[in-house]
């Protein structure tokens, strides 16, 4: 399932889970939260753009190079970073703490079924070359998703 599947998903269970409405209190609290994601993410998706390479998770194959630079050198993922962190901002928005459900659930569903998949059309590309980027650079931020979860090859 393509990754904004995953992501509408999670946003229409934060809404369904969340009864409250987006408040002016509760959006100036998720402003930052929001900026941050969306800068993040039009960051990766610009490097991607200037590397001429595919920005569409559903065709890895497609890469044309190895973007390792920009906010490629925190997270191997700042598109995914940047959608979940876009979730953390909803649930912000809400104010509800039962809307952070979901986001969890994206970041399970992401790192286990999608992530992977890139990954091996990723090493098989660029060999050598990615898996030394990947030893380097966590998948996500730091370690923000629990070690049973993220990197269980490396």
């Amino acid at each position: 399932m393509p990754p904004v599947v995953w992501f509408g998903l999670a946003a229409v269970a934060q809404r369904w889970l969340a009864r409250r409405q987006v408040s002016r209190g509760g959006l100036i609290a998720a402003l930052p939260v929001l900026a941050a994601a969306g800068a993040l993410g039009l960051a990766g998706v610009d490097r991607f753009r200037r590397s001429g390479t595919t920005v569409d998770p559903t065709r890895p194959e497609a890469a044309a190079s190895l973007v390792a630079g920009g906010p490629y050198r925190l997270t191997r993922n700042p598109m995914y970073v940047s959608l979940a962190g876009t979730l953390v901002g909803h649930a912000i928005a809400r104010r509800s703490l039962a809307a952070l459900i979901p986001v969890a659930g994206f970041i399970i569903a992401i790192d286990r079924w999608q992530i992977p998949l890139e990954e091996e059309a990723l090493a098989e590309i660029f060999g050598d070359d990615f898996h030394d980027y990947r030893r380097r650079v966590p998948r996500w931020l730091g370690r923000v998703v629990p070690s049973g979860l993220s990197d269980r090859h490396e």
